[in-house]
């Protein structure tokens, strides 16, 4: 999938976590679910970029504790940066402006989570992204990991009025990241995914490379938009029953990828 890359060095399919946050995911089994893992095309393998709409904490926790494959999400910094940040960042950020939440309710009810929280994330092992120049350390860290054989996962939606059914857009910083890998030789895999929280659905497009994308659009804006309008659509395709019925039954018919995240 990706031009001469001869540092590269693929490792297991699994992100090696720390044993007590190993133990934390199968407790949280209790809240989360298991979902459908549907993979429209060829499977995650390793070293691609996994773009996926939110869904509140449902999407990035589905992939954290049913995923098989090596990953690492990409996080805004303020979940990455001790305790303080992150309760300001929880309290009038993602409760308050992107859930709707009261914000005294919210303050109170993170007195107990941001704590928790703060934990968890140390042990989901973050790569933390900024609005700045800073994000060059996100771009560098994420080459490691890419050369490293993991898949970096992205929730790049536009979520200032909060998390929507069908998203307003995507925030092009992947974009960035993605043309400095095609300068080093590093053609990304890009896999569109959307979860449905009700249906209990993650759907998984084929992979496109991203030299793909610049040949056909040209520019980042053009590029976060098609691949957003991808992301509605898949969206929509797990809405219709019957459409769903029938993917699911030429899938079958062409011995799909299932549960294979």
């Amino acid at each position: 999938m990706r031009k001469k890359d001869k540092k590269e060095v693929v490792i297991k399919n699994k992100s090696p976590r720390k044993w007590w946050f190993r133990c934390l995911k199968q407790i949280m089994k209790l809240r989360y679910k298991k979902p459908e893992f549907i993979c429209l095309g060829e499977e995650i393998t390793n070293g691609g970029v996994v773009l996926s709409n939110h869904e509140g904490t449902d999407a990035p926790m589905s992939f954290e504790i049913y995923g098989n494959k090596a990953i690492r999400f990409w996080g805004s910094h303020e979940m990455n940066s001790g305790l303080k940040k992150m309760y300001k960042y929880q309290t009038e950020v993602y409760y308050h402006q992107k859930k709707h939440w009261n914000l005294f309710g919210a303050r109170m009810f993170c007195l107990l989570a941001s704590p928790l929280t703060n934990m968890f994330y140390k042990g989901l092992n973050l790569i933390s992204t900024y609005p700045d120049a800073r994000f060059i350390k996100t771009i560098k860290e994420s080459i490691s990991a890419i050369r490293a054989g993991e898949n970096i996962v992205i929730f790049p939606e536009k979520s200032t009025n909060g998390y929507q059914e069908v998203l307003e857009g995507f925030y092009g910083g992947f974009c960035l990241f993605a043309e400095v890998c095609l300068r080093g030789e590093i053609d990304l895999p890009i896999f569109v995914s959307y979860f449905n929280k009700k249906k209990k659905i993650y759907l998984i497009d084929k992979p496109v490379l991203y030299s793909e994308m610049v040949a056909k659009y040209q520019t980042r804006e053009k590029i976060s938009q098609a691949l957003c309008d991808r992301c509605n659509e898949l969206g929509q395709l797990i809405q219709d029953d019957e459409s769903l019925t029938k993917l699911k039954q030429e899938l079958v018919a062409k011995q799909p990828h299932v549960e294979v995240v």
